[in-house]
């Protein structure tokens, strides 16, 4: 679908996807790199009742995904590494 700018020039419009759902596990992986490659989840606490705000691509691959609780993230996957969300980082 083509349309005109404000100065009646010609432009194409453009979707694009952006995935977010890892990106706050993505910043806890930049500022601890010991913890790159290893499943990083971001959310409530393990051992109450927090929900997992985002986990990493390691993550996901033991069935971890956000909005789900954060204990049972913790059984799913027992190696992975929890943080509360800290959003003054971003």
């Amino acid at each position: 679908m083509r349309t005109r700018d404000l100065q009646g020039r010609p432009w194409t419009k453009k979707i694009i996807h952006i995935d977010m759902d890892a990106f706050f596990a993505s910043v806890e992986q930049r500022d601890h790199p010991e913890y790159r490659g290893k499943p990083v989840v971001v959310g409530g606490d393990p051992f109450g009742r927090g929900v997992v705000s985002t986990a990493s691509y390691e993550a996901r691959k033991f069935g971890l995904h956000s909005a789900m609780p954060s204990s049972e993230a913790r059984r799913l996957c027992p190696q992975a590494v929890f943080f509360a969300a800290q959003f003054s980082k971003i």
